[in-house]
């Protein structure tokens, strides 16, 4: 397979309230999930796929993200940590984490929930090269069919792989599934330290024609409560 020079940002700064108590003593990212930490299924596919270098944005209980994963050697990655908690006093959502991480991306990158499992995920390269060379889109996603929780969508996904957002929520059969590639211009005007969200920022630039997807099929898991952890480790 061959390798990409891209970075990887995990998102893993966030409370975590609804998965409560669980999260009261330990990030999300961090809790086991069939028999290690959620987060280190990422860390492992995205080593398989040839990425070397993993940003994984903190806030809430953000020392216990370097004394479980280290520098990342274990997985041959090379781990650095954007604290958003020691430096802004707490998380700064999605569109706020990938601007401090910013300085530690390049130009484009992964992301990839750490609050999700998608143990199938390939980060394939390929499709990293086709993103930077051959797209002059803000965001490449990969979507699910809408889940219980999102019925009424985010996005249309048409033949050619163009995303829009529709203001009938019927016509939008599609949610972001938490992966995508991305240019660092998808958060232009976000000011480094201020709170933002992403879904607002992916919406402007499927308005703007500036925005593709394709589906995932493989195992995805958005795992928000105890209830659904529990679902999914008790599955072997």
């Amino acid at each position: 397979m061959p390798t990409s020079n891209l970075k990887a940002l995990i998102l893993a700064a966030g409370r975590g309230e609804r998965m409560r108590p669980l999260t009261d003593r330990a990030p999300k990212p961090l809790l086991p999930a069939r028999g290690k930490p959620l987060i280190v299924w990422h860390l492992e596919a995205l080593a398989r796929a040839g990425v070397r270098e993993v940003v994984i944005n903190t806030a809430w209980l953000e020392e216990q993200f370097p004394a479980a994963l280290g520098d990342g050697a274990r997985w041959g990655l090379r781990i650095t940590y954007s604290m958003e908690g020691r430096d802004h006093g707490g998380a700064l959502e999605t569109a706020g984490g990938i601007a401090k991480a910013l300085p530690l991306l390049g130009e484009c990158f992964w992301v990839v929930s750490g609050d999700i499992f998608a143990p199938d995920f390939a980060f394939d390269a390929g499709a990293a090269q086709a993103f930077v060379q051959a797209s002059d889109d803000d965001a490449h996603l990969w979507l699910v069919p809408n889940p219980a929780f999102n019925a009424g969508g985010d996005f249309a996904l048409d033949a050619s792989g163009r995303l829009s957002r529709p203001e009938a929520p019927a016509q939008r059969g599609w949610t972001y599934a938490n992966l995508a590639l991305m240019r660092a211009r998808q958060v232009n005007g976000v000011v480094v330290g201020t709170p933002a969200k992403l879904g607002p920022l992916l919406f402007a630039s499927a308005q703007r024609g500036q925005l593709g997807g394709e589906p995932w099929h493989g195992s995805w898991h958005n795992l928000g409560t105890p209830e659904q952890l529990a679902a999914l480790n008790a599955v072997l």
